[in-house]
């Protein structure tokens, strides 16, 4: 569709009390750099050699390779080569942090820099709970999540596919995911980018809600999209990009490297690969538009080299994250990496430690924005109801160490306790206790602390059985945020005019 030309009013919603608060994090603690001076720079030059000499396929586009000729890149067929310096330059112009708009301006969170921002899985097919087993997600399933997503305070954004809803037609269903997000959340979230004109359908959508003025100075939207990797950037990424980028909103890149197969299977080589296919595309977007948000993603997966599944929670990716942390920082990119993955089918032990040991890395290397931060199951196949309760509330924990590694303030450090207790005695009553015995320990809501008697008396439940119960009572508890009347009627209006004219196609 045609860019809409009117100009459009700011419609941002006053603060809604129907959900908890869920502020981003400021992070204090600082990142954990494993590389120095010596590996970084060779990994870079690495990076320029791929720039210089092995070059990045832009593919079925004839726009984006003539934009490319003409701002002076090599190109053979469809191969873009470039000077790695003027590379470096161009996606120098995206800034190092932005700003996303929420349409409750409580919620917007700003990407990059210290900060970090948990979103649920993406594009999952299945959904799977306790009661009902996996399944085909539908859009009954995807308004779920969405609930979920917005009623829980330790996720920030809402993502976009947190499900596939297969009971609406691949060509449609795009609009009824924009529209469940927009109106039953008010966090930001993602827009559509499978198609030119679904993208178009969701900055439209945007628009209506933010208006004109609004979106041309800030992002209220953002795009996620894949290379295809090895090397191959193809027209539902460059397409996206002049859809996004061009209308100033955000663009989040991120190479999905299986080492092995779509990378070579040593991780420094797949590191700089994937690197050299973001900032290509970062580069291509700052041709668009200099200074259009820009996120560099990481996705790289171990595999079985006797079977080739994906493997999760492995050493080698955990140490691409550290990795290409340090690499995007030195670029001055924001970093966006996968969260609490896991290659088991259900809420087990594999599933516990494959997505603590991928989340704990996330974390400490300094994604900003973090896709698939709960909910993820079965290597990305299936969303978890229970899933995205248990990984939420141990995003928590990670939100507290990242915020407030350690007060030592004079007040923390309880001169007064100790004045008060005696020796061989104990801090439960004293003064300083009292102060701060709400808040004084993150106590996640499904962990069962009590001792065995109680929890046996009370049922006896495992963590699975919790969170069943958790999402459960949460749902029922919901309620929407508001919304402006007229907007809404607008949104609807507009759903249901693209219905009329899009036919139905299931592929």
């Amino acid at each position: 569709m045609a860019r809409r030309t009117r100009a459009s009013r700011s419609r941002t919603a006053t603060p809604v009390l129907g959900a908890p608060a869920s502020p981003y994090i400021k992070r204090t603690l600082p990142f954990f750099d494993i590389l120095g001076e010596d590996q970084l720079t060779e990994l870079e030059a690495q990076v320029d050699w791929m720039f210089e000499n092995i070059g990045v396929a832009f593919r079925d586009d004839p726009e984006a390779l003539e934009l490319w000729r003409t701002s002076g890149a090599r190109i053979e067929g469809d191969i873009v080569r470039a000077d790695a310096q003027w590379i470096r330059a161009l996606c120098a112009k995206a800034p190092s942090q932005f700003t996303q708009l929420a349409r409750n301006p409580e919620r917007s969170v700003t990407i990059g820099g210290t900060n970090q921002v948990f979103a649920p899985v993406y594009g999952s097919p299945f959904v799977r709970d306790l009661e009902r087993g996996r399944r085909y997600g539908d859009m009954a399933a995807f308004e779920d999540l969405v609930k979920l997503t917005y009623l829980h305070p330790n996720l920030h954004h809402g993502g976009f596919v947190v499900c596939e809803p297969t009971d609406v037609a691949v060509s449609k269903r795009h609009l009824d995911m924009m529209f469940a997000h927009m109106t039953m959340s008010d966090k930001p979230h993602l827009g559509a980018i499978t198609e030119m004109s679904r993208a178009q359908d969701s900055v439209d959508m945007a628009e209506i809600v933010f208006g004109a003025d609004v979106m041309e100075q800030n992002c209220v939207i953002m795009g996620n999209v894949n290379t295809n990797s090895p090397l191959l950037v193809d027209r539902v990424v460059t397409e996206a990009a002049r859809v996004y980028s061009s209308r100033g909103q955000g663009l989040i890149v991120v190479p999905f490297i299986l080492t092995g197969a779509m990378g070579p299977v040593s991780t420094a080589a797949a590191i700089c690969q994937a690197m050299a296919e973001a900032m290509m595309v970062c580069a291509y977007v700052q041709l668009l538009r200099p200074g259009a948000p820009f996120v560099l993603g990481n996705f790289l997966s171990s595999m079985s080299l006797k079977s080739g599944a994906p493997t999760f929670g492995m050493p080698e990716p955990v140490v691409s994250n550290y990795a290409i942390g340090q690499l995007a920082r030195r670029a001055g990119l924001p970093l966006r990496c996968g969260g609490s993955l896991t290659a088991s089918k259900i809420e087990d032990a594999q599933a516990a430690y494959e997505s603590a040991d991928s989340m704990h890395s996330t974390m400490l290397a300094g994604a900003n924005f973090v896709l698939h931060a709960a909910g993820w199951l079965e290597g990305g196949l299936s969303t978890g109801y229970e899933k995205l309760i248990m990984d939420a509330d141990r995003l928590g924990s990670y939100q507290k160490v990242l915020d407030h590694a350690l007060d030592t303030s004079e007040d923390s450090l309880a001169r007064d306790a100790y004045a008060e207790v005696e020796p061989g005695g104990h801090f439960l009553g004293s003064a300083h206790t009292m102060r701060h015995y709400q808040n004084a320990f993150y106590e996640p809501k499904l962990s069962d602390s009590e001792n065995v008697e109680k929890w046996e008396e009370e049922g006896a439940t495992d963590m699975r059985t919790r969170a069943c119960s958790r999402w459960k009572e949460m749902l029922h508890q919901y309620e929407a945020p508001k919304m402006d009347e007229a907007t809404h009627e607008e949104l609807s209006a507009y759903v249901a005019r693209r219905k009329e004219v899009i036919p139905d196609a299931w592929y």
